[in-house]
């Protein structure tokens, strides 16, 4: 006999509420499945939504996927004239900007040739050139642009950053909080489909990475090869002040115990500790002095000064090295977050940046 088959409902997104205006550089932020992809589909007007109501004002041009709007078997050039006409545009209005166009997008030599032949940078390259440069009120930019090298997506921030600025709005799709800051004022964070965070985009990124939980300590186990060989082995890192939920006060002290166990080595070694942006941009790093340790259990600490860290959550990564060669590399092994004490701090609000050093001041 044939089971009934069960069915589950499930909405991609529920609830979802914003508004964006004109000259909005907004950041659309969360996890792999939480709904950012749909949510430009949607307002992209690629898929429909089963309820509820989106008002647009304004031409669009989405850059979504690779080759999305792109007829495979035409030139380069044939397309960036489909893609035009697609977006609403006439002929001599597309003619007026292909040179900016072609040159924004570095595909001279290729222009004539059938686009099913570029590789997918040569793609997203003429792909944001045409999405940009023909004026759309809207620009909406997913995690394609990561497809492309470092010095491509430099030019497509700045340039996103200009069609901000000539009053149009810019909605961005990353997984890369760096490029999110530098260009964003204001950000979502959607979390299972639903509005988790949204407002100034600093705020909403802080929220983001919070849900990565920080802990006071993190205990290895001994059969992880990842922490561990036939020459030491990492047993645990934990911050040795501060609260039970990784949190610490940066105009306090901040200790960092490691314990690892030598198997073998009897030559000099160091303790390396690498701090690290969430995003694993290294921040600084620090080293033991060399030293040769007994065979067993080791228990080394770094004490950081205070009014050094700026609050902010960081990644600890730990490295030890024996004879100037890394026998031994963790490159996550502790994540903590450093507060501001209850102070006023001013005008100024938060600071900028990771570190914020307490210097000694003349007048």
């Amino acid at each position: 006999k044939r089971l009934p088959e069960s069915k589950e409902e499930f909405y991609a997104l529920e609830d979802i509420n914003f508004e964006v205006y004109p000259g909005d550089r907004m950041g659309i932020i969360g996890r792999n499945g939480a709904g950012k992809s749909t949510l430009l589909k949607i307002l992209s007007r690629i898929t429909e939504p089963s309820n509820g109501r989106i008002t647009i004002r304004g031409r669009i041009a989405s850059l979504l996927e690779v080759g999305t709007g792109f007829h495979p078997e035409l030139t380069g050039r044939e397309n960036v004239f489909l893609n035009g006409a697609i977006l609403g545009m006439g002929r001599a209005e597309i003619r007026k900007k292909f040179d900016e166009i072609v040159a924004f997008a570095e595909v001279e030599k290729f222009l004539d040739t059938p686009v099913k032949r570029y590789s997918s940078g040569m793609y997203v390259r003429l792909a944001f050139a045409i999405a940009a440069y023909l004026e759309p009120e809207i620009l909406i930019v997913d995690e394609v642009l990561a497809v492309g090298d470092a010095e491509f997506q430099k030019k497509c921030l700045g340039k996103m950053k200009d069609v901000s600025d000539g009053g149009r709005t810019v909605l961005f799709v990353s997984h890369n909080m760096t490029a999110i800051k530098s260009l964003c004022t204001k950000g979502i964070f959607l979390k299972n489909g639903q509005v988790f965070s949204q407002g100034d985009i600093n705020q909403v990124i802080n929220k983001y990475q919070l849900q990565f939980s920080p802990a006071t300590k993190t205990v290895f186990d001994a059969n992880n090869s990842l922490s561990g060989n036939d020459k030491v082995h990492l047993n645990s890192v934990e911050m040795e002040n501060g609260n039970d939920s990784g949190v610490f006060y940066i105009n306090e002290p901040l200790t960092i115990k490691v314990n690892f166990t030598n198997k073998k080595i009897l030559t000099p070694m160091n303790i390396n500790l690498f701090f690290n942006a969430p995003d694993g941009t290294n921040i600084f790093a620090t080293c033991s002095e060399s030293k040769v340790f007994n065979k067993g259990d080791i228990e080394v600490k770094c004490k950081i000064p205070s009014d050094f860290l700026n609050d902010n959550t960081y990644s600890i990564g730990i490295m030890v090295v024996a004879n100037s060669e890394p026998v031994l590399e963790v490159r996550e092994s502790l994540t903590i977050e450093g507060l501001e004490p209850s102070r006023d701090i001013g005008w100024l609000g938060k600071f900028p940046g990771f570190i914020r050093p307490s210097f000694e001041w003349m007048s």
